[in-house]
């Protein structure tokens, strides 16, 4: 391993949890795919010793993973009504009006920015996947099929024109080259512009032990500590801060230009920072730990499944989201323990899971059980009902 930190710069030497090698989560298998072979990359999360940013080393590229892809945010109804909520809020806290403009980074399928369109507000979407690019367009949505970075914030700030918000939902973890993309929100806003990012939130995951949200599109697992340090160095400030309950606990910042006097830090700010300095993230140690609770959550769910099975139950997942994969690829869970999952998006149905190779059906063909039936009494396995890109 001769990575270095892809934030501060220093060597990675130190593992904060390794979960072997897996599929790309959100490589949904056809058919005819299922006898093809089917590459596996290691899962091997690292902390940076210096600025504590956890972090995946990255294993293939962007193009690889989001050119064509499976996740349309429109057929989650949750994320809907959180899309219209913080639409409200922002509109509404930063006077957002018919001259300004807004920006989503990985604006999927047109999932929040209908939402201001619908006030009035000028928006662009950037989506580097062109299949769900189209959907956003069909629908009126103004969309850039491109990566973001920082040539492609120079080459839109070269038209005279800066964002007064620039929104980036579950797509900060994502990208590789992490100053570039930080650097490029700093050039595309505007003078008195606002930043919103949303991520789940390092703390979160560690301590409710949610290493299911450890895949190769995430690349950084974020602390509000790690992450502000990242903005000083592109003279970005974090002024406020966020707790969400997306994705079992999410951080959602604001940030503005440095030099911009006219956001004040928050109190929420510092008393979070607090919070993660006493729960042990400001500590080199405190990361070394989460490995054996991994482990031992891998024991209890196939403890729990091999006594379903060995009881004659029926074992059946409900949704295809990519942190299941992850789920089920580091505890060796195929279709010997688990017989099929369901998901709402046709995108996903007559597929089968990465590397697991379990099928994905309709959700109306779970049933309810039947009295007839004895001890065939359906287990079903929740990974997740959220929104996940």
């Amino acid at each position: 391993m001769n990575a270095s930190c892809r934030s501060c710069g220093t060597p990675l030497r130190e593992t904060f949890v390794d979960l072997g090698m897996s599929p790309l989560a959100n490589s949904y298998l056809t058919d005819a795919q299922l006898n093809q072979p089917e590459p596996f990359y290691p899962l091997h999360v690292f902390v940076c010793v210096q600025c504590l940013l956890v972090q995946l080393e990255p294993v293939t590229t962007p193009e690889n993973i989001f050119s064509d892809y499976a996740y349309f945010s429109s057929y989650s109804e949750s994320w809907l009504k959180h899309a219209r909520a913080y639409t409200e809020s922002v509109t509404k806290r930063f006077g957002l009006n018919d001259r300004s403009w807004v920006v989503e980074i990985a604006s999927n399928d047109g999932y929040l920015l209908q939402y201001f369109v619908q006030r009035g507000i000028p928006v662009l979407g950037i989506e580097p996947a062109r299949n769900v690019a189209d959907e956003a367009i069909r629908r009126g949505i103004p969309t850039e099929v491109r990566f973001f970075g920082e040539d492609t914030a120079r080459d839109l700030a070269a038209g005279g024109k800066k964002a007064d918000l620039i929104i980036g939902n579950n797509v900060f973890a994502h990208v590789p080259d992490l100053n570039g993309f930080v650097s490029g929100l700093k050039l595309l806003l505007s003078p008195a512009g606002v930043i919103t990012l949303e991520f789940p939130h390092l703390m979160q995951l560690v301590m409710h032990n949610q290493f299911d949200t450890i895949y190769h599109e995430h690349l950084f697992y974020f602390s509000l500590t790690a992450l502000i340090s990242l903005f000083r160095r592109h003279h970005l400030n974090v002024f406020d801060v966020e707790q969400l309950s997306t994705h079992g606990g999410s951080l959602r910042i604001y940030a503005c230009h440095l030099e911009h006097k006219n956001h004040i830090e928050t109190e929420r700010v510092r008393n979070l920072l607090c919070e993660e300095k006493e729960a042990g993230f400001a500590m080199l140690t405190s990361y070394f730990s989460f490995q054996e609770k991994v482990k031992k959550t891998k024991r209890n769910l196939l403890q729990f499944l091999i006594e379903a099975k060995d009881q004659g139950k029926s074992v059946a997942a409900y949704g295809a989201p990519a942190k299941g994969n992850t789920l089920l690829n580091y505890c060796g869970v195929r279709s010997d323990f688990i017989d099929y999952t369901v998901d709402r998006s046709p995108h996903k149905q007559q597929h089968f899971l990465p590397g697991t190779h379990i099928p994905i059906y309709r959700p109306d063909i779970i049933l309810p059980p039947r009295h007839n039936q004895g001890d065939q009494t359906g287990f079903f396995i929740n990974p997740s009902l959220e929104s996940d890109r």
